[in-house]
């Protein structure tokens, strides 16, 4: 994963806070020295800056213009309406009555464009809803932005990392599409009917574990969460089984792979939470070995070759250990 303090912002984002500062009559030129962007940048299309110059830049702004929301919407959101957004989710028992209340809250700051939660099988779809859409060049902005804050106030409050699955969005592939998987590590698609970002729906049954003093704290800097990677995941000991169920034999590589991570952080995260992949991994096979040998009459040597051993006589040894029986030992007595 991209470190974030390398230039990964687009500058057609800082364009859009310069356009902001137009609408209002005020000259941007105190804020971008903050950020210590030059006007030259500014008139490269292809130039980046980081995500703490973005940072800087976004709360000084907000701030000299006292709009939250720097000017996405038809009316201004003064400084601290987020904060409150925040102080109104962060008691809800659990991360899906936390966003439920963000959505519905949302609307009294403003209906320009108004946040849904739906639920379908096992996935979980936050989407926006434009009534009266943001106009160039602030759209992209604002409809990034309000994703990114509803991702980052989420993660921040299960203290997890919410891995998503999906992130559409309801505009053209911009010139700066490449920065998109760093900013929304998933499939991401352009010209979708709505913008919104999908995720499993687990993470919403999930306990909220910060509380009011956790969340002045937060407040005092919260930029960071919308602009930073939240790295621990609390279901990744659920999603490694998963992706082991479907494939026993899997590596650590193509693991970390289809996690979007390394195979470092990979072992790190799962220390941290009490296991290894080593374990999840035996735990995989011995659970495909044991459902063979119960349910099919697939010879030992197919059985071992599916739950992921390189020859039979690893795996006899393996499945002693487990049950303190010989595979075919073991079949016996299931089947009676």
């Amino acid at each position: 994963m991209r470190t974030p303090s390398l230039p990964a912002t687009p500058i057609a984002f800082v364009r859009a806070i310069v356009a902001a500062y137009g609408r209002y009559g005020v000259d941007a030129s105190n804020a971008l020295r903050q950020a210590r962007i030059t006007p030259r940048q500014l008139q490269e299309p292809r130039a980046r800056i980081t995500a703490a110059q973005f940072e800087a830049l976004s709360a000084y702004a907000m701030q000299e213009l006292d709009d939250e929301a720097l000017g996405w919407f038809s009316r201004r959101l003064p400084w601290g309406s987020y904060g409150l957004l925040c102080r109104a989710s962060v008691t809800a028992p659990s991360l899906g009555v936390a966003l439920r209340r963000w959505c519905r809250h949302h609307r009294l700051l403003s209906d320009d464009v108004l946040l849904h939660l739906d639920e379908t099988g096992d996935a979980a779809t936050l989407w926006l809803e434009e009534r009266r859409a943001p106009a160039d060049p602030v759209r992209e902005l604002c409809l990034v932005t309000l994703l990114r804050y509803v991702h980052g106030f989420a993660s921040w409050a299960i203290d997890s990392r919410i891995a998503l699955r999906e992130a559409r969005f309801a505009f053209a592939e911009p010139a700066h599409a490449d920065m998109y998987p760093l900013m929304f590590p998933c499939p991401v698609s352009f010209g979708a009917s709505a913008t919104g970002m999908r995720f499993d729906a687990r993470y919403l049954a999930l306990p909220l574990v910060r509380d009011e003093a956790a969340t002045r704290a937060m407040l005092q800097r919260a930029l960071p969460l919308t602009v930073r990677p939240y790295r621990r995941d609390r279901l990744l000991v659920n999603r490694v089984r998963e992706l082991l169920r479907a494939d026993a034999s899997a590596t650590a590589d193509s693991l970390a792979a289809g996690l979007a991570m390394s195979v470092r952080t990979l072992h790190r995260q799962l220390a941290g939470d009490g296991t290894a992949l080593q374990a999840l991994k035996d735990e995989a096979r011995q659970a495909q070995a044991m459902g063979l040998l119960r349910q099919s009459d697939r010879p030992l040597k197919q059985v071992s070759a599916a739950a992921g051993f390189r020859n039979e006589k690893s795996f006899a040894r393996a499945f002693r250990q487990w049950t303190g029986m010989a595979p075919g030992e073991w079949r016996r007595q299931a089947r009676r």
